[in-house]
């Protein structure tokens, strides 16, 4: 993919082995979609996820302390606690489309119901893409990696600049 190889064994210098260590295991992603269903409390997510309480305590608290939700006193009784999506965590909501949209495609049979539309039309959404700076959507080969000091120059030597943005924007 590319004239330059990422440094695959350095883990630092990526940020997926970053998300992983907060996201990479099954129920943190459950407790995030469960979040942007309006489950808020930690009854809630008890019963709708039947997860053992100790699992949820531990994830809950890992998400809270990556950033990705915030504990929140509920205005009515301060000794009880609502947990909601930070921008953060509504940041990995493509993620997690994504990854529902994979499993549908390639699990056993998924019937979905209720269905995931956007809101104007209440027709389903589509796939989840990668764009290119100026909108338009990338496959596999249209996907190259450059060193950060040649952001901008295309294969042939001519130097293009993002459509509203700085080449530095884009690192």
């Amino acid at each position: 993919m590319g004239e330059t190889r990422e440094p695959l064994r350095e883990l630092t210098e990526c940020g997926l082995p970053q998300a992983l260590e907060v996201m990479g295991e099954r129920w943190s992603f459950m407790i995030l979609r469960a979040s942007f269903n309006g489950v808020h409390h930690f009854e809630e997510f008890l019963s709708v996820l039947s997860i053992a309480r100790n699992i949820l305590s531990n994830r809950l608290a890992k998400l809270v302390g990556h950033g990705i939700l915030a504990r929140q006193p509920i205005e009515e009784d301060r000794r009880k606690i609502e947990y909601r999506l930070t921008p953060k965590g509504i940041d990995l909501l493509p993620a997690m489309i994504a990854l529902r949209q994979w499993g549908q495609k390639y699990g056993d049979a998924v019937v979905e119901n209720p269905v995931l539309v956007d809101e104007r039309d209440r027709l389903p959404i589509g796939p989840v893409s990668i764009l290119a700076h100026d909108g338009r959507i990338l496959g596999p080969a249209d996907l190259n990696m450059v060193d950060k000091a040649r952001l901008g120059v295309r294969a042939d030597g001519s130097v293009t600049e993002p459509s509203g943005g700085s080449v530095k924007e884009m690192a």
